[in-house]
């Protein structure tokens, strides 16, 4: 019974991690095609959307957070079979976030100039940042919106329509891109103005697809139309916050220490911060495939805690852990044995390849503490412990990987290697500090939260 159990469970987990990993090599390849067409324009296009994407990753991080919140309550209430809750937190989460995302909009749009001021950037690398940050703000909207289909979808085991809507949204930036940024087709070579507008499209597009899965005839949402679909329930909206704040929180952490980072990094000239942006895009070679088991396990101990056995919980969690030791052990080693095969795919700049091959060397044994991590911390937000996360998080950030940065920087004064020792540091202590609070939580045990 045990052994049917096992593998019903590794059935399960592989039905939903394999769409999710899908659907994250997408991104990665998509995104490493974009960079690679932006780094054949110049190393200033490069940089300028390294700096807006720093601004449009923190929306991106407060919603993930939201969308996360979103996910245990779908998930838990998935679990117990309740309907009507089911459908209620889809519904508040949605409305809410898209008022909430065109308000942040707006805000940027209008703003973008002071935002970009923060990095002190040259007037060149200003200009093209500004443009190409007030254009991509348009897509915040459907973006959230992918992210609200998704977190939802995800929690009800559901991954392979986000995995689809992933396949038509990159394809179209891609094509898009290569029209609009070079000029084919008879279309004027847009540049980096091109690749602003192919991602605002791409972005859209995937929206309305995720709305219409959402709204269909079988879809989950498909009779709301008819119950009033934009009266808030400020109760409801209120309960998914609470828990996905912490989350958000934990993700705003990440792009606020990215901005000081970006700061500390453009101190080593342009070259420098943009093999750092080509590094993060090869590094996702790594850290996409592994987000499929963070999301599996938030939904596995979710859905396990709303139907009251613990116990599965921890076969889920235990399966979805040596999952994530065998694809992160032959992803860390492609960064490690071929950091500078993988850079030259990026870009022709000799001086960026160096640095950035530096980059993904030290990275590829790290890959392991940040991706076993990131499936504890996986567990307790599917608990409901989503402040865990955070504070850990805070803790490695702020209080490891910034104050080291600097340090290294400004007192030792040494080569930018410090900055990626200061990253492997504070990577490392995270992994400690989940492993330990994990072991002490008694998650298993939680109430669900429906």
């Amino acid at each position: 019974m045990d052994n049917l159990r096992i593998k019903d469970i590794r059935k399960n987990i592989y039905t939903m991690i394999f769409p999710i990993i899908l659907e994250n090599v997408l991104q990665m390849t998509t995104g490493l095609i974009s960079m690679a067409i932006i780094g054949r324009i110049s190393a200033i296009a490069v940089a300028a959307i390294g700096l807006s994407s720093r601004i449009t990753q923190v929306v991106w991080a407060i919603f993930k957070g939201i969308t996360t919140g979103a996910t245990v309550f779908v998930a838990q209430a998935y679990g117990a079979g309740n309907n009507e809750k089911l459908k209620n937190v889809i519904k508040q989460t949605l409305i809410s976030s898209i008022v909430l995302a065109i308000t942040l909009q707006q805000l940027i749009y209008w703003n973008a100039s002071s935002l970009l001021k923060i990095f002190s950037p040259k007037a060149v690398l200003m200009e093209n940042s500004l443009l190409y940050l007030k254009i991509v703000s348009f897509g915040l909207p459907s973006m959230v919106i992918m992210l609200v289909v998704a977190g939802v979808l995800q929690g009800m085991g559901n991954s392979i329509i986000p995995a689809i809507i992933a396949l038509i949204m990159n394809l179209v930036n891609i094509v898009l891109s290569y029209i609009l940024v070079f000029g084919k087709f008879g279309v004027p070579a847009y540049s980096l103005k091109g690749a602003a507008f192919s991602l605002v499209a791409a972005q859209s597009i995937g929206a309305f697809i995720g709305l219409v899965i959402l709204f269909r005839r079988k879809g989950v949402l498909n009779n709301t139309v008819n119950e009033k679909l934009f009266k808030f329930d400020i109760r409801e909206i209120s309960r998914i916050y609470r828990v996905g704040i912490p989350s958000a929180l934990e993700s705003v952490f990440w792009q606020l220490s990215a901005i000081v980072l970006t700061k500390i990094i453009l101190s080593y000239g342009e070259i420098a911060f943009a093999a750092y942006q080509i590094g993060l895009q090869a590094e996702a070679i790594s850290y996409m495939p592994a987000v499929g088991f963070y999301v599996a396990a938030t939904a596995f101990v979710g859905q396990s805690l709303g139907a009251g056995d613990r116990d599965l919980g921890k076969l889920y969690i235990k399966e979805i852990f040596k999952g994530a030791v065998i694809i992160t052990s032959f992803c860390a080693g492609i960064l490690f044995f071929l950091p500078r095969q993988i850079m030259g795919m990026l870009t022709t700049n000799y001086e960026i390849i160096i640095i950035g091959a530096q980059y993904l060397l030290l990275m590829g044994p790290v890959q392991f503490p940040q991706n076993l991590a990131g499936v504890l911390n996986g567990a307790l937000r599917g608990a409901g412990y989503t402040e865990i996360p955070m504070i850990i998080s805070a803790i490695g950030l702020w209080g490891v990987r910034i104050p080291l940065a600097l340090f290294f920087t400004y007192k030792l004064k040494t080569s930018i290697a410090g900055i990626w020792i200061a990253i492997i540091i504070d990577l490392s202590i995270r992994f400690i500090l989940s492993a330990t609070l994990y072991k002490k939580k008694n998650i298993y045990s939680a109430k669900a939260l429906v």
